[in-house]
């Protein structure tokens, strides 16, 4: 990543951790179409093992199920990326972790594998937390690489503004 596409991810995984720390909290990751990148930018900041806990990159249906106990008749019936399996995951990453956070990503960022129903760029993400459930799609352009940039921007978006 450049300096120039790294700049705001840091920026909001700042904001992340102080947000966590402010509330005592952990937080984890159950990544799919970003393949680690939520974490990754989590990582970057110095300090953040006090807030962040693990991350789960479960890029298979096997992962899925393994690592994070998604029910394989959920993704037989609803689709590895869909409402039912994101809520799954997140809350597998809590139950697998010492997390009270976690946000989950799951989704299709191309440049194949997309569908009428499902294109290219369609990314469901979870949030779970204490008393705390909520998914939410978006449906981004651009490239495999922006769709995945995109979507670790509305991770930690969306853990910043559950945290607050």
């Amino acid at each position: 990543m450049s300096k120039k596409i790294e700049d705001p991810l840091l920026a909001q995984a700042e904001r992340l951790g102080a947000a966590a720390l402010a509330r005592g909290t952990m937080i984890a990751t159950a990544e799919s179409c970003t393949g680690g990148l939520v974490a990754g930018a989590i990582t970057s900041i110095a300090g953040s093992s006090g807030w962040f806990e693990r991350g789960f990159v479960t890029y298979s249906d096997l992962a899925k199920e393994q690592q994070l106990g998604v029910a394989s008749s959920t993704i037989e019936r609803f689709g590895a990326v869909s409402e039912e399996t994101a809520k799954a995951m997140a809350q597998g990453a809590v139950r697998g972790s010492a997390a009270q956070w976690a946000v989950a990503v799951t989704g299709i960022a191309g440049p194949d594998g997309g569908s009428p129903d499902k294109p290219v760029g369609t990314v469901w993400f979870a949030w779970a937390g204490p008393d705390h459930l909520q998914a939410l799609k978006r449906q981004f352009d651009g490239d495999r690489a922006a769709v995945r940039q995109a979507s670790v921007q509305a991770a930690l978006e969306g853990l910043i503004d559950r945290l607050a």
